[in-house]
């Protein structure tokens, strides 16, 4: 029976939650590294890349195999009830690739906000304190506890009123928007003068590089101002690695650019290839705080969901593909910067590794309105593109490492196209 896009639509719209968002009104078929083929037969260039989930691309050879080989064995048996090594060899290779010249231990759950929340419940477990400073304009997850770390409202938490107490905001640091690092230290400061005393603080949590906020990187000057107050103060610094981490920012971790280390680091999205997998990795000291029973999950680890991971790492080893991500983001940059020259609405680009943004501003403000026009333009070039930030006005580009260079650079001449339609110099 053949479908339609606009049929499938009308389906979703029938059956599904309007809660579940849907960027673009196409449905995939099929996927092949950074192609996507929709239910009618047209082909996509993929730049969103699943929202960071895939940088080792749509059904990786090798991911695939791992796969299909542990089909073969057993899809589930819950690894608290039966064990199997994949997992443990997940936390041993995590152990390794988190930075931080320490012991460590690794636990592993489902989703991104799954790694979030056990992250909050071991620094609370360590330090015997419950509150917990997060940034403006942060993404930490969906649910009810990451919903008050997450640093923005619409959609995220409208109208369900107040989340969960014993978070409070400090500001992130942004130059562009006025904010700079003595301002975000001074408004932890102001936390701990007028809502809670340092000794109430269990955990500092911050993305590396922010997310959803709008690709954001703090410096090392900065983390390592967090890293000094944390040490002197007894709290946990938690460094959100779910979208950051396997090796977007041109190392596996962005903290290893970072010039100081976390005590507890999440992962997931890209660390399976596309395959349902979280975690987090801390100091083996303030792991060990939750006993038995106190961590975990009925899919947690799933041992399909580790075979591919295993995968997923020796692909980076196999395939150099953190060298891969460095180069990719220095050319994306370049091309970019062209088209930054010809458009004042391009008001910056930037990244680490091949995690890039490009802030999209009118007369020294945001502006978003912008986006949803080149997302429309992008898509019916054949181009999946997608849009971040506080205000709505960041094209982000998360392309698969494994792209081939023909291809990403059709997908940015898509772009400058995009460009000279949408801002019509």
């Amino acid at each position: 029976m053949s479908t339609t896009n606009e049929a499938l639509m009308a389906r979703r719209l029938a059956a599904v939650a309007p809660g579940v968002g849907h960027v673009h009104p196409i449905f995939t078929q099929r996927a092949e590294n950074a192609t996507v083929w929709d239910v009618e037969g047209r082909e996509y260039i993929d730049f969103a890349g699943g929202i960071a989930v895939l940088n080792t691309g749509h059904l990786h050879p090798k991911v695939k195999a791992a796969v299909q080989a542990q089909l073969e064995d057993f899809s589930h048996t819950c690894f608290m009830v039966l064990g199997y090594e994949s997992y443990i060899q997940v936390c041993e290779k995590l152990n390794q690739l988190v930075p931080g010249d320490f012991p460590k231990k690794s636990a592993l759950f489902t989703s991104g906000s799954e790694a979030v929340e056990n992250a909050i419940k071991v620094a609370r477990a360590h330090t015997k304190r419950a509150g917990v400073i997060a940034f403006t304009s942060a993404y930490h997850g969906r649910t009810m506890a990451t919903l008050a770390l997450t640093g923005k409202v619409a959609p995220y938490s409208k109208g369900m009123g107040l989340m969960s107490a014993n978070v409070y905001r400090a500001l992130f640091p942004c130059e562009l928007h006025g904010v700079f690092e003595d301002d975000a230290m001074a408004s932890i400061e102001q936390i701990f003068k007028n809502d809670a005393e340092p000794s109430d603080i269990a955990a500092i949590i911050l993305e590396p590089v922010q997310g959803e906020g709008g690709f954001y990187a703090a410096t090392p000057a900065f983390m390592k101002r967090l890293r000094d107050l944390c040490d002197r103060e007894g709290i946990m610094l938690i460094a959100d690695e779910v979208q950051t981490g396997a090796g977007r920012t041109g190392t596996f971790f962005a903290m290893e650019q970072m010039g100081v280390a976390a005590d507890i680091t999440t992962f997931a999205k890209s660390i399976a290839g596309g395959f349902p997998l979280s975690g987090i990795t801390g100091r083996a000291s303030v792991m060990d705080a939750i006993a038995a029973g106190g961590l975990g999950g009925t899919y947690g680890g799933s041992p399909i969901a580790c075979a591919a991971a295993l995968a997923v790492i020796e692909v980076f080893e196999q395939e150099n593909l953190l060298e891969r991500a460095n180069r990719m983001g220095e050319h994306i940059k370049a091309r970019l910067a062209v088209m930054q020259a010809k458009y004042k609405q391009i008001a910056e680009v930037r990244g680490l590794g091949a995690m890039i943004a490009i802030e999209l501003m009118e007369d020294g403000k945001p502006a978003p309105e912008y986006c949803p026009k080149i997302l429309t333009e992008a898509r019916n070039l054949g181009l999946i593109l997608l849009s971040c930030g506080t205000y709505g006005n960041v094209l982000r580009v998360l392309v698969p490492l494994t792209a081939p260079d023909e291809q990403l650079d059709a997908g940015l001449d898509i772009m400058a196209t995009c460009f000279d339609k949408v801002f019509k110099p």
